[in-house]
């Protein structure tokens, strides 16, 4: 049997002057009390204990409790809390806190200035729905709760912070304004579903502390710093969720291994995943649109999987940097201003089904030391404005099933990488089809280059190049040429066409079994000229390139200095 009491400041029979009294005398008859409150603003601090209910009778808003100093509402048992608004001003002291037992806030709105708004205590469990919490945060330490249809509003610091072992669901909510996190997950599990987060200061979700973060259906827009934040080995999970206009849109750190699906990061200004110091993560069929500067980053030993995802619109598409490391497997990527895939610094990539359109360049190794490796397997290249695959460096890449289609140079290999081909296609180049130059080592097996406005294969500098069961057709000017002091062998190819040159050498190339109805020419072409012979004199002028009708005098004790009139003589 539930005991009913009455609150009303203007009085009435058996009516109780403040909540205060009517909690005295409910905590008197020790039962289950039901507490009925009139309009008005109550100057107490609520303490309740047993199972108790508070009722605002007019509705959400018609009773406000505030205090100056101290807790608000301080509960102990199994209480219910309906309507009220809880107003605390002390910033050092929680305006609603659950010492013990549950805690129920419906249709409950929580002002607070600073600190904690609403606090579950250890062993706690405490349910926020339909409520508003203005200002201040809401915490759970090593206590469960559920928290469905409400709005957090400009929080001085995190808006939810979910520590030390705590259990909380986040389902239906909007989180807009906090100085720091929306939700921050600390050595603790929490599930965020269907809800809305914006513009916060840092990441809208933090996990952190190996913590566990399940997100999903959320629609995270125009914070400050990551729309979601895995670090110091969190794990959990991400689907079905669109960040917005972020800093960055996913990002893992420290060991953190999350697994993503079908999300969306859109027009993200920096990266739209963050993958760096360890970190790992699965992404299955996400897509990442217009990012300000890289759409998927694994940096500094990061190593992500990506599967069926697509990029388009933006600035570069992968980038591995650092020691970054990444499987990329049926990625579409479409419309960069810069690189497609980018592998440098010591990076290792490996790409399959990989289709790129209208992207500026394909793959470039540009920055590759001796650790710098790419491996495509069935990837497209078409339409794109320089070249498709561009060996740098020290790095090694190797291609197999590549195809490149419309564009200026299909593959290139320069200063002293190693680019290893094997059954690949190059198609309508406007310059060429396969370029080595440098100190590059190029070796390719089953390569056909069609239609090149220029030539199909090209040694320069100093390059080598070992090519074997290809084949060359419709190439413009020459189906290879081997200028400068480039070297290597051409076996058992086929060069075809009606016009240009089949193959001009330099003498320093084996041409083995090949199959042609152009002229082969030997000629040396010089593609760089040779470095000026500097002399240094150090005891005179030190002269660079030629000098003519000049005279030049170093120690000497006399000068005489003679120049020539315009008939030729001296004077």
């Amino acid at each position: 049997m539930v005991a009913r009491y009455v609150v009303s400041p203007r009085g009435g029979r058996r009516a109780h002057p403040d909540i205060t009294s009517a909690l005295r005398a409910a905590a008197a008859r020790g039962r289950a009390a039901l507490i009925e409150i009139a309009p008005g603003t109550y100057e107490e601090s609520l303490v309740v204990r047993g199972e108790v209910r508070l009722v605002a009778t007019d509705g959400p808003g018609s009773v406000v409790v505030s205090r100056l100093r101290g807790t608000v509402l301080e509960t102990s048992g199994s209480v219910r809390v309906e309507g009220l608004v809880l107003t605390g001003r002390d910033t050092e002291a929680d305006t609603v806190t659950c010492l013990a037992g549950t805690l129920t806030l419906d249709h409950v709105e929580v002002r607070t200035p600073g600190g904690a708004g609403t606090h579950a205590r250890p062993n706690t469990h405490v349910t926020l729905r339909d409520s508003v919490i203005l200002h201040g945060r809401t915490v759970f330490t090593a206590s469960t709760g559920l928290i469905e249809r409400c709005r957090f509003t400009d929080a001085a610091d995190n808006a939810i912070a979910v520590i030390e072992g705590a259990r909380v669901a986040v389902r239906g909510s909007r989180i807009e304004g906090s100085r720091i996190h929306g939700v921050r997950v600390c050595d603790a599990q929490a599930e965020v579903t269907g809800c809305e987060l914006t513009g916060t200061g840092h990441s809208a979700l933090m996990a952190d502390t190996r913590a566990e973060l399940t997100v999903a259906d959320c629609a995270i827009t125009a914070v400050h710093a990551e729309g979601i934040m895995f670090i110091e080995q969190s794990r959990g999970s991400v689907h079905g969720t669109r960040v917005t206009d972020a800093q960055h849109g996913i990002a893992a750190a420290s060991g953190a291994d999350p697994t993503v699906r079908g999300c969306v990061f859109a027009e993200c200004r920096d990266t739209g995943i963050n993958i760096q110091s360890s970190a790992r993560g699965r992404f299955e069929d996400c897509q990442v649109l217009g990012a300000g500067n890289v759409s998927v980053f694994s940096t500094t030993g990061g190593a992500p999987e990506v599967h069926g995802c697509r990029i388009s619109g933006g600035n570069v598409g992968i980038a591995l940097t650092d020691g970054g490391r990444g499987r990329f497997t049926r990625i579409g990527i479409e419309g960069l201003t810069s690189s497609a895939l980018r592998v440098w610094d010591g990076s290792k990539g490996v790409f399959e089904h990989v289709r790129v359109d209208r992207c500026a360049q394909g793959l470039d190794t540009t920055r590759g030391d001796g650790g710098t490796t790419a491996d495509l397997t069935d990837a497209v290249f078409r339409d794109f404005g320089v070249t498709a695959v561009t060996a740098l460096g020290q790095s090694r890449v190797t291609l197999k099933g590549v195809k490149a289609e419309r564009g200026v140079v299909g593959f290139g290999a320069g200063e002293d990488a190693q680019l290893l081909v094997h059954d690949c296609d190059v198609t309508a180049m406007r310059v060429g089809g396969i370029v080595a130059y440098g100190k590059a080592g190029l070796f390719a097996r089953n390569l056909t280059v069609n239609g090149s406005e220029g030539t199909g294969l090209t040694g320069a500098g100093s390059a080598y190049l070992d090519v074997a069961d290809s084949e060359f057709t419709d190439c413009a000017e020459m189906g290879a040429v081997f200028a400068d002091d480039s070297a290597g062998r051409v076996v058992n190819c086929s060069v075809n066409g009606t016009q240009g040159t089949a193959v001009v050498h330099n003498g320093r190339v084996d041409l083995v079994s090949l199959r042609t109805s152009l002229p082969v020419v030997h000629k040396t072409v010089r593609t760089v000229e040779p470095t000026p012979t500097i002399i240094n004199n150090y005891n005179g002028p030190v002269i660079h390139g030629s000098v003519t009708n000049s005279q030049f005098s170093w120690n000497n004790d006399n000068v005489v200095q003679q120049q020539a009139e315009g008939d030729g003589s001296t004077a």
